[in-house]
């Protein structure tokens, strides 16, 4: 009970943030990321690469047209985003559970003037660059392909950092609540591989039944999806600002969230 009420509480109480610290903590994984971001990056680069190839050029031949688009250029947009969801959640749960618990990392920053809330927002700033910066790589790639199709594309990491912070804020809520890596795996079954399939990205919600049309909407990537394919493309139209202030929305709403369940799992 005492425990629920903390919960509560901290859920409606103004965080105790200093920025000066939270770019501590970001510069801190930082530092980490630069002895390792090699191998980082290639394990976020190669996949959504193999799915380009295979689905854009193998499946795309015997695919005509999606909404007056060839299959490469449906497809290769919505890449973008995924890779990036995918960069950011990986890092935000395997990364974050190592750090929190088997490192002891976050253990040792509140040992110093760093507060919790600190810490954490210094996570969800980090998980949002490099969802950005993955993101950011794999649009290289699909502008060597030629389908980007408009200067537009350049605003594409205002919907990249927007996604991306909500997925960081996703996952470190289930981080707070994991008790070991393998619990992870409920995670990506559950909610982010129905997302990548279900989101937009290989075909158009508008082929499932008409009683499922809805759930792609209340997830992040549905919406970043919708931003950044237009962009890329040059079909950008006032309806994207409805997905944007979707993205802001789902981020204020939550964002105290994660910082409250860390704080009371560190506590436990």
């Amino acid at each position: 009970m005492e425990e629920k009420g903390r919960l509560l509480s901290g859920l409606f109480t103004w965080p105790d943030l200093s920025w000066p610290l939270i770019l501590k903590v970001f510069h801190r994984n930082l530092q980490v990321f630069k002895k390792t971001w090699k191998a980082n990056l290639m394990f976020n680069f190669v996949e959504p690469l193999l799915y380009l190839w295979a689905l854009g050029f193998g499946l795309g031949v015997y695919v005509s047209q999606i909404e007056g688009l060839t299959y490469i250029d449906f497809l290769a947009p919505a890449l973008i985003a995924s890779s990036a969801m995918f960069s950011t959640t990986y890092e935000m749960t395997y990364g974050s559970f190592t750090r929190m618990g088997y490192q002891k990392t976050f253990h040792g920053m509140v040992a110093t003037p760093v507060s919790m809330d600190d810490v954490v927002m210094g996570e969800i700033l980090y998980g949002t660059f490099k969802g950005v910066l993955y993101g950011l790589v794999f649009f290289l790639v699909v502008a060597m392909f030629g389908v980007i199709k408009s200067p537009w594309a350049l605003l594409i990491p205002v919907p990249l950092a927007l996604m991306v912070m909500g997925f960081s804020i996703l996952s470190l809520i289930w981080t707070s609540i994991a008790p070991n890596y393998d619990s992870f795996g409920y995670f990506f079954t559950l909610f982010i591989s129905p997302m990548f399939l279900f989101a937009g990205v290989f075909f158009p919600v508008d082929s499932l039944p008409a009683g499922l049309r809805f759930i792609p909407w209340l997830t992040p990537l549905y919406h970043a999806v919708e931003v950044i394919r237009p962009l890329v493309l040059g079909q950008a139209s006032w309806s994207i600002l409805t997905d944007l202030a979707w993205l802001a929305a789902f981020v204020l709403l939550t964002l105290r969230i994660p910082l409250v369940m860390v704080k009371n799992r560190l506590i436990q």
